[in-house]
């Protein structure tokens, strides 16, 4: 079970679609990080865990794809973590105790950002229970900078601090297509970067991976705004949402013990295109992973 403390730190305003109420037999578990204090163009992250719950209802259990349905899995949703508003460092360590504790349960985590900051809590808390972790990023944007207008705890730093925690050529970089010169530099050394790819280089990943565990960090500005307009920093030439759903299940015969998505902001999403499609990405992968 989980902690009375963790509890305390845990507040249900909806749930997603078709969620258990059992927890001791849930092998899955959802839970909402609502921090966005680190946005640097649009903030409005912190409502999207909310939101994509609310849409969920318009979608099936049923993925076509998988040929699996989420009646036939036992989920939990843990509901929002109750984060102390502006304060980073506080918000970051009550994430990763929070899921440490899930974790420690033999539970597997399904996060709502938030903006990308709040997988690196996540990672750290995994990095505990699988020191040889591998962490597959999908995002427009590198995110390696040092620091970000002097302040080294960002969503434009995170996987930096990503690459601190699980070491060199443990973090695999998809479909990146924005960055500086030293942030391409610094990835070439201490990275697996694969510059504006995706679906192409499944196999080439997963090649490198092997069975080695690993958590999928998936910033929602990896698809072009066309397909994704409701999120905080859109970038120009990227995926399709067919595209991307086609990667998660090619995936899904890694050892995946964790995953996160982030960056959703439905203050700018036009008619729920991006939350509905957030909502999509959470059922498939609770169904494959």
């Amino acid at each position: 079970m989980l902690s009375l403390r963790t509890a305390a730190y845990l507040e249900k305003k909806n749930k997603f679609l078709g969620a258990s109420s059992d927890w001791e037999n849930s092998k899955q578990v959802i839970l909402g990080a609502p921090m966005d204090y680190t946005a640097s163009f649009r903030p409005g992250s912190r409502f999207a865990p909310y939101r994509i719950r609310e849409v969920s209802e318009v979608l099936e259990e049923y993925s076509i794809s998988l040929n699996n349905c989420l009646d036939d899995i036992d989920y939990y949703d843990a509901g929002d973590i109750i984060l102390p508003f502006g304060n980073v460092e506080k918000s970051l360590a009550l994430i990763e105790e929070v899921a440490h504790d899930i974790l420690s349960d033999g539970k597997k985590v399904f996060t709502l950002g938030g903006d990308h900051l709040i997988s690196l809590p996540l990672i750290k808390a995994y990095h505990f229970f699988y020191n040889d972790l591998a962490v597959i990023q999908m995002d427009a944007h590198a995110d390696l900078r040092f620091d970000y207008m002097g302040q080294t705890m960002s969503h434009a730093c995170v996987m930096r601090r990503v690459t601190e925690i699980v070491g060199d050529g443990s973090l695999f970089q998809l479909g990146v297509r924005s960055g500086t010169a030293e942030e391409m530099a610094y990835a070439a050394e201490h990275s697996f970067i694969f510059p504006d790819q995706l679906l192409e280089v499944a196999g080439q990943v997963k090649k490198l991976i092997g069975r080695r565990p690993v958590y999928i960090t998936l910033d929602i500005d990896v698809l072009d705004p066309a397909f994704a307009p409701g999120t905080g920093t859109p970038e120009a030439g990227g995926a399709d949402s067919r595209q991307l759903l086609q990667m998660l299940h090619k995936l899904a015969d890694l050892h995946i013990v964790g995953f996160d998505l982030v960056e959703v902001c439905p203050a700018h999403d036009h008619s729920d295109i991006t939350s509905i499609l957030g909502a999509k990405i959470l059922r498939e992968a609770l169904l494959a992973y």
